[in-house]
């Protein structure tokens, strides 16, 4: 059974950091992981995501410069190193995973961590 178990949300200050970690079992990633997040009232939007075989990323306009997507595929993990964090970050984060090159089309989700940046 494939499982994507988030960590690493919680309560930061504005321009503060924080960095999401998503570990995955059941089977091996090499396509591509990302992280998805959705806001209160609104629908879930794409962050960031890395495809593995050619270690491409793609990044939401809004995040830029400021987050960072990383993997460990030797321990089946992604992570999401976020800095200069704003009140406009405060959503669920959401992992993702695809067995093949995708940016927008995921087979696997992990359960979600919430990220509160306070002003």
């Amino acid at each position: 059974q494939v499982q994507l178990v988030e960590s690493g949300g919680g309560l930061v200050q504005a321009g503060g950091s924080l960095t999401l970690s998503c570990a995955a079992s059941g089977r091996t990633f090499s396509g591509t992981m990302g992280w998805f997040r959705q806001a209160p009232g609104k629908e879930r939007e794409f962050v960031a995501a890395m495809w593995w075989p050619g270690r491409i990323t793609n990044y939401a306009d809004s995040v830029k410069g400021r987050f960072t997507i990383s993997r460990d595929n030797a321990k089946n993990m992604v992570s999401l190193q976020m800095n200069s964090l704003n009140p406009e970050d405060t959503a669920v984060y959401y992992c993702a995973a695809s067995t093949s090159w995708t940016w927008v089309s995921y087979e696997y989700w992990g359960q979600g961590t919430r990220v509160t940046v306070s002003s």
